[in-house]
């Protein structure tokens, strides 16, 4: 769980008996993304069932098969899609995020010099836009040039600089906008590793390379324990309000079901389930209401498990028809008519109108509000980020390897399985025995040095060894076939998951070289994506929570922007 986001001013004060209008309104809004999630979670459950490496009630046997094997080549290339894209993100052991200014910034110079004496007097007397010597709307005088310092005003406070590039040789210079985007950049790599951001990161890639979604949700300010010692030993801590994340499972994220991105969704919903004393710890954040959250203890647990927890947990074993205790709290982040947000007690601006909507952040628990307030966020942003591994179009949620696979994985299952029963009965002599021929009362048995006695006068072989037809290398040649496939649906070749006893292309170095840089523009195409819907997303809610919430870093102030550097 994160702490939410401090600094919201507005809180509800919401009457008991107008409180069951906004709980009903998300309750309908999350069976509504309930239901038109349905399609989804029967894909994921089918990709944990391959990745697992387990048939479901789905799969039916005849009642002459005896093996059930299920050969796990799902998992093999799950994991080598997620080696690698770990790997290439955090091989340098730093993070994939770069912080620049832009091309042409402004409100703060590119490149100012140290001015000499009299070199004001060399400036040309005719003016152009960007001199610096424009009157900006409301200004009286011109622009002063420590404006163009952006936050290094205080570090450079006295100096005569001058915005332009040296005219004399060896004359210093500094870079404003270049020094501002440095300095962001080591704040937010200094903050990423506060908030555990790597594992974090890995667990959302792993369940979007698995499921085909993965979800992060922050930064949320969060008060982290700082240890300091000061003079003579003496232990001094201290607390220290900093950004985190956390990754959410596409299994507890319920989204608008008519968005194809996040940037698109009216609402999303995350489901929560706490225990007695993770609920009890909300009274202690910001804007939670003590009285509701006693309330809803004394009610007890109401969490009640989905179907395809039921079916997950079956998978191992578990038993899950029992009680769980448990509580469903429901977290809604999104639009809100001004009425409804009226009448739980929620300030609007003087010039709002009741067809106007607001973004707020609602906790509802056992039919009771808990938390509700305005989007504390500048600018009002859903503090989520959804990654994709492989884009669906016209859905929000991806495509992950699992599914790409899925008819390869039955194709291999179902060849290798009637190789084995083939076998079976191809390995082991069926025999036809004519009892007539033979002396009653002997011994069936069959051995090394066996001795039948046959009947005198009789014609013919008492004992014949019937042998069946071995089928297996034609199911085998066929389990090779969906192999390849399940290379072709992936990107990903055997090769680059330790596959020995390569032929044809791959044998020799050159060779090698073409099939890793054809796979390389699967991966390609999936840290694109990474970049474009976790990375830069993070990064910029990362710069606009400093901007918010920051006030020990003035100088980090600038015409900045936030460039990935996954793919590169």
């Amino acid at each position: 769980m994160v702490d939410e986001p401090q600094g919201a001013d507005q809180t509800s004060t919401m009457p008991a008996e107008d409180a069951p209008g906004i709980v009903g309104y998300i309750t309908s809004k999350f069976q509504e993304s309930k239901s038109a999630r349905l399609t989804h979670e029967g894909r994921w459950l089918r990709a944990f069932k391959n990745y697992r490496g387990v048939y479901d009630s789905t799969t039916q046997f005849r009642d002459t098969e005896k093996s059930k094997v299920f050969i796990k080549i799902t998992k093999t290339k799950t994991l080598a899609a997620y080696g690698q894209i770990v790997d290439v993100l955090f091989a340098n052991k730093k993070f994939p995020i770069t912080v620049n200014s832009t091309p042409v910034p402004e409100g703060i110079a590119d490149t100012m010099h140290l001015g000499v004496p009299g070199e004001e007097q060399l400036q040309s007397s005719v003016g152009f836009p960007g001199d610096g010597k424009e009157l900006l709307p409301g200004a009286t005088e011109a622009t002063p040039m420590e404006s163009k310092l952006g936050g290094l005003q205080s570090e450079y406070e006295g100096a005569n600089l001058i915005e332009g590039k040296a005219r004399i040789p060896n004359q210093p210079e500094i870079y404003p906008a270049k020094e501002t985007a440095l300095r962001m950049e080591k704040l937010i790599h200094d903050q990423l590793l506060d908030s555990n951001a790597i594992n974090v990161l890995r667990h959302s890639i792993f369940e979007s390379v698995l499921l085909g979604t993965g979800i992060v949700k922050g930064p949320f300010n969060f008060l982290k324990k700082v240890h300091k010692w000061e003079a003579g030993k003496q232990y001094v801590p201290y607390n220290k309000e900093v950004p985190r994340i956390e990754g959410v499972s596409c299994w507890d994220f319920y989204p608008d079901p008519d968005a194809t991105s996040i940037a698109d969704c009216n609402f999303t919903i995350e489901r929560h389930k706490f225990s007695r004393n993770q609920l009890r710890n909300l009274i202690n954040l910001p804007y939670f209401d003590e009285e509701a959250i006693g309330e809803c203890l004394s009610m007890g647990s109401n969490y009640m498990n989905e179907y395809y927890e039921d079916i997950i947990q079956s998978y191992d074993n578990a038993s899950g028809n029992f009680e769980v205790d448990r509580y469903e709290v429901l977290e809604y982040w999104g639009t809100l008519d001004t009425h409804l947000a009226q009448e739980i007690g929620l300030e609007m601006p003087d010039n709002s109108s009741p067809l106007d909507q607001v973004q707020i952040n609602a906790w509802i628990c056992n039919g009771k509000l808990l938390r509700a307030v305005l989007n504390p966020f500048t600018p009002e942003r859903i503090p989520y980020h959804v990654l994709p591994y492989e884009i669906n179009p016209y859905q929000l949620f991806g495509i992950g390897v699992p599914e790409n696979m899925e008819d390869a994985q039955l194709l291999m299952n179902g060849h290798v399985r009637m190789a084995i029963d083939n076998l079976a009965l191809a390995g082991n002599l069926v025999f036809d025995v004519d009892e007539a021929s033979l002396v009653p009362g002997q011994n069936m048995d069959i051995f090394p040095g066996k001795i039948f006695r046959r009947q005198s006068g009789v014609t013919g072989t008492a004992i014949n060894g019937l042998k069946f037809p071995n089928t297996a290398p034609e199911n085998l040649q066929m389990y090779m076939q969906a192999r390849q496939l399940a290379d072709e649906e992936t990107g990903i070749p055997s090769v680059m998951h330790g596959q020995t006893g390569v032929s044809g292309t791959g044998r020799t170095s050159s060779g090698l070289s073409m099939l890793l840089s054809g796979a390389n523009l699967s991966i390609k195409t999936v840290m694109k994506n990474i970049d474009d819907f976790l990375l830069k997303p993070l990064g910029e809610a990362f710069f606009q929570w400093n901007m918010q919430f920051d006030e020990d870093n003035p100088d980090i102030v600038g015409d900045l922007e936030i460039k990935p550097n996954g793919v590169s």
